[in-house]
């Protein structure tokens, strides 16, 4: 079955992209996934000074399930590509020299400076790369240097940079946006005006995976002290899912959703594609399971589109978008279809009169 999709004039194999992070980290570890059959891969984020990039060590944390241990969430503290921008333009030529057919977006961030954002995206430009993801979201480290979510919490500065880039870019430019924030609809809206063709969201969520009781210490810790890190893996989706039908309902017609957050089956990406996201990107999934996840990404979305019907990916996306509403209305609705006194027999003092637990399976859908 052809799992091809075209987003933003770029033809992408299948839907699934290695997300920008560890999983696309140099020019060996974008090989394999290719190899292995993944539609395209953002790499790791480059800026023009990988001298001020220094990680440290540990720098992720699990979260796991506390029947089954699971892990159920993940952390990290991890910061952008600490390789010379050097190597990663020699490696982009290599790897685009090497899978033509092949996309590769690349991931860029720099400072809020005009002249620095407008010489990297030239400089990574000239390699040959399909595209441009422009990191507004990273939620830890840079920010102290007015870069990654710093600059997507502000809706301004989202468009102020989105434009410097895209006077300069001759090919697509999307914008990656922070969840960390009251309204994504906001700075994706923002990067828009300035030029931006799609939106990749989301990025992880600002958190602390906890604290040993122990030694007292917040996690994962280095020399003792710690730093809250980004939020990834399974626990997020619904989260994700929330802000990608946002910006599914609220952007303009033309611009394309990468969906991040959470996706660790084809079933996770479906519901993605679903709710409006064109492509899906995955990072901490690859981490925790490896580049031959693609496997069943792909046999798990050809049967559904077999089974459904759909002769195409693109007739998936933003399929059940119409069925959101308000709270007004799906009263109304409920009323319509004479099913009141189902929400009349749910009322608040009745949880008293039944086990707790009970009632709440009582109200529960799944």
């Amino acid at each position: 079955m052809d799992l091809s999709i075209t987003v933003n004039g770029i033809k992408f194999p299948n839907p699934f992209l290695l997300g920008s992070g560890p999983p696309g980290t140099n020019a060996r570890v974008l090989a394999k996934s290719y190899d292995a059959g993944w539609g395209g891969a953002v790499a790791k984020t480059v800026s023009l000074e990988s001298s001020k990039v220094i990680n440290v060590v540990p720098r992720y944390g699990k979260l796991r399930s506390r029947t089954s241990g699971e892990v159920i969430g993940f952390e990290n503290i991890e910061l952008i590509s600490d390789r010379p921008i050097e190597v990663w333009l020699e490696e982009f030529r290599h790897v685009k020299k090497d899978y033509p057919r092949h996309v590769l977006i690349a991931s860029i961030m720099e400072e809020y400076n005009k002249e620095r954002w407008q010489e990297l995206t030239r400089l990574v430009q000239d390699t040959g790369v399909d595209g441009f993801e422009l990191n507004f979201s990273c939620p830890h480290g840079m920010t102290e240097r007015r870069m990654g979510s710093e600059m997507g919490e502000h809706p301004d500065l989202a468009e102020e940079v989105t434009r410097w880039v895209t006077e300069v870019a001759r090919i697509p430019v999307w914008a990656k946006m922070t969840p960390n924030i009251t309204n994504i609809k906001e700075p994706a809206l923002a990067a828009v005006r300035g030029g931006a063709v799609g939106i990749s969201a989301i990025n992880t969520i600002l958190s602390v995976i906890g604290v040993n009781l122990d030694t007292l210490r917040p996690m994962p810790t280095v020399e003792g002290y710690t730093v809250p890190g980004g939020y990834s893996a399974q626990a997020v989706k619904p989260i994700a899912l929330r802000m990608v039908s946002q910006l599914g309902l609220g952007l303009p017609k033309g611009v394309s959703i990468s969906g991040i957050g959470g996706i660790e089956s084809s079933h996770d990406a479906i519901e993605f594609l679903l709710l409006g996201a064109s492509t899906v990107q995955i990072c901490t999934g690859v981490m925790l399971q490896g580049v031959k996840m693609a496997d069943e990404l792909q046999e798990g979305l050809a049967k559904f589109m077999t089974d459904k019907g759909f002769n195409s990916v693109s007739e998936i996306v933003g399929k059940s978008l119409p069925y959101f509403s308000t709270h007004m209305k799906l009263v109304s609705m409920m009323k319509e279809a004479k099913r009141h006194k189902a929400g009349e027999a749910a009322r608040d003092n009745e949880w008293a009169q039944k086990d707790i637990t009970e009632k709440t399976a009582e109200l529960t859908s799944n």
